[in-house]
């Protein structure tokens, strides 16, 4: 499977009175895109690392901007590699220790149907190595990697596990749920704090030093938790979706306040205040900010990487197109509304209020104000 390095690019024209519309940006691409993940990491150059997967196939390339150069028209996508798959990518995490100064290296992890993690590491030459890693009992629905090293990737799955792999592809730890899990997301700094969201609508995060929940968040009772993600830019802020609707938690203002087990160092008294946090995670908090999004269900909430006050959602994939939300806290409407057709897949640029959106021989692009 090979990617097409070219790209067609089109300006949304200024329609102040409709907030529809057309992709700032697209890529063509040779087959349907199932998943598709920008880099949230310094790939070393100018350009970001973008990745798309679809039936068999993930194609890697590097994605430049005019607003990034100035001597670039529209969008620059150039294929660095298209690896083959053994079956359809249903998720994709990348590591940070993908890079293209120095040494180029190349390094992300997929979710198939088959319930394996598969870790592909490649110098973009001869050296190209696909670990598979086994573990999980039903469907993998998120992974990602611990963003400081990328020496772990934590996954969550319909099997009611959060399970924590090291890059030799041994399971090192086990979380169990209560429920399918739907999303996974490492603390950006302290790498012993994970989220975990459940599709009954709990919310936990988890201190991987003693393995126990000391945080909890609850979407009341307006359907399934289909996705949630916690703000790169300002981790006091979670997102999620569910049902129709998006919500927003400030975890400062939750029962129990954060900061007391964030401060305390690893050790007796660190242990003891998880444990008394686990026992009073009823006491559990809800969103500040619930508004409805998508009439047919929302299926992605993701928040900007460039900005703490914008986040995107998805309507459920299967209709010919798919509606993509782009938020700001500030406004109580969508900012901008894009379609997708049978769109699939949802990812922000690194430092660009930009966000891609997969689907039929194409990736979408759509560029917002601050």
């Amino acid at each position: 499977m090979v990617g097409k390095n070219e790209a067609s690019f089109a300006r949304a024209p200024n329609m102040q009175e409709d907030l529809t519309r057309s992709p700032s940006y697209t890529v063509t691409c040779d087959d349907y895109v199932h998943v598709v993940e920008f880099s949230p990491f310094s790939s070393g150059s100018h350009a970001s690392l973008l990745a798309y997967g679809g039936n068999q196939y993930v194609v890697v390339g590097t994605c430049l901007f005019q607003e990034e150069d100035v001597e670039v028209e529209g969008v620059q996508f150039n294929v660095l590699r298209a690896f083959h798959h053994d079956l359809r990518v249903d998720a994709l995490a990348w590591s940070p220790e993908s890079r293209l100064d120095r040494i180029p290296t190349i390094r992300f992890c997929t979710a198939a149907a088959d319930r394996k993690l598969r870790l592909l590491t490649s110098d973009l030459q001869d050296r190209h190595e696909v670990k598979v890693m086994e573990g999980h009992t039903s469907y993998i629905n998120h992974l990602v990697f611990e963003p400081t090293e990328g020496k772990q990737i934590a996954s969550v799955s319909d099997d009611h596990t959060c399970r924590l792999w090291d890059l030799d592809g041994n399971e090192t730890a086990v979380l169990r749920l209560r429920s399918p899990g739907l999303s996974v997301c490492w603390h950006s700094q302290e790498v012993f704090k994970l989220m975990v969201a459940e599709k009954k609508g709990t919310i936990r995060f988890y201190d991987l030093v003693t393995q126990q929940a000391i945080l909890s968040l609850d979407c009341g009772h307006s359907g399934p938790l289909m996705s949630a993600d916690w703000c790169l830019a300002n981790t006091i802020k979670v997102g999620a979706v569910v049902g129709n609707d998006w919500l927003i938690w400030d975890i400062t203002r939750s029962r129990w306040g954060w900061g007391v087990v964030g401060g305390v160092a690893p050790g007796p008294l660190h242990s003891f205040i998880c444990r008394t946090f686990n026992l009073c995670l009823r006491f559990c908090s809800y969103p500040q900010e619930k508004r409805p999004a998508h009439k047919d269900k929302a299926r992605l909430f993701r928040w900007s990487i460039a900005n703490e006050n914008l986040f995107a959602t998805t309507g459920c994939p299967g209709k010919i197109s798919s509606q993509v939300f782009i938020h700001h806290l500030g406004h109580p409407q969508p900012v901008t509304i894009g379609s997708s057709l049978v769109g699939s897949g949802l990812s922000w640029h690194r430092t660009l209020p930009l966000c891609v959106v997969g689907g039929d021989r194409k990736l979408c692009f759509w560029m917002t104000e601050m």
